[in-house]
């Protein structure tokens, strides 16, 4: 399998902090110069989480403006998305009503299906023109999205266990998601442990899969990666093969 052959997107920071990496990008400075990197080790999409002065997740207008500004000028027409987590805002109006003041507008964004008001949310982020990645932790989840009008609208459908996940799992997810029939390609990724199997899994499957500082410290080998740059490289380097 050649480079051109798998789809790999970098998620660059998640909801982890620099106390847990030096190298996680918090700022807008940051969060260009490693998706610039990630870029360049071969990822074609970007996903990031913006931060507020506290180096928190932030929904607010003038973070994701400010997030979305540095990578752009950074890395025009590189696709770019981020985070609509409900940890972020936990309120499902006030997290619609953060999200309709963004002025900047990201390419895509991740809507959690199992978060309260995640398919109103999606249908005002479509509204405005922005490319939804429905995010599917179980099959519940998966359920309610595949029955859910939306279904056919999504730009991606993540298919995202935790540490525990394994392939069998994951198998019974992308069971209900393709029942659906939707024509969102899919994309397959695990966090920490779970990370390098299902990364693997996916691009055996033929599946869209991610990897970043959001979803794994570490590389293949167990020891700890310098920033993104080296994960994605060590992702396609494994996809390659």
């Amino acid at each position: 399998m050649d480079e051109q052959a798998f789809y790999l997107k970098a998620c660059i920071n998640g909801v982890r902090t620099p106390e847990e990496h030096s190298a996680l990008p918090v700022s807008p400075d940051q969060l260009a110069a490693e998706a610039m990197a990630a870029h360049g080790a071969g990822a074609r999409a970007v996903h990031l989480h913006p931060k507020d002065d506290r180096g928190v997740d932030s929904l607010l207008a003038v973070d994701v403006a400010a997030a979305v500004v540095a990578v752009r000028e950074a890395l025009p027409g590189l696709p770019l998305g981020v985070t609509t987590g409900f940890w972020a805002l936990p309120d499902a109006e006030q997290r619609r009503a953060a999200i309709e003041k963004w002025s900047v507008l990201p390419d895509f964004a991740s809507v959690n299906w199992h978060e309260p008001g995640s398919e109103e949310l999606a249908e005002l982020l479509l509204s405005r023109g922005i490319g939804v990645e429905a995010g599917i932790f179980h099959a519940e989840a998966a359920r309610a999205w595949a029955a859910s009008d939306l279904a056919a609208h999504c730009l991606r459908v993540m298919v995202e266990l935790g540490a525990d996940g394994d392939v069998a799992t994951a198998g019974g997810v992308l069971e209900v998601v393709a029942e659906a029939q939707s024509p969102a390609p899919v994309l397959l990724h695990g966090l920490d442990e779970s990370c390098w199997p299902l990364l693997q899994h996916a691009g055996a499957r033929g599946l869209q899969t991610r990897i970043g500082l959001e979803d794994t410290l570490r590389l293949p080998d167990g020891s700890l990666a310098d920033g993104n740059a080296s994960l994605v490289a060590a992702a396609v380097e494994l996809l390659s093969r």
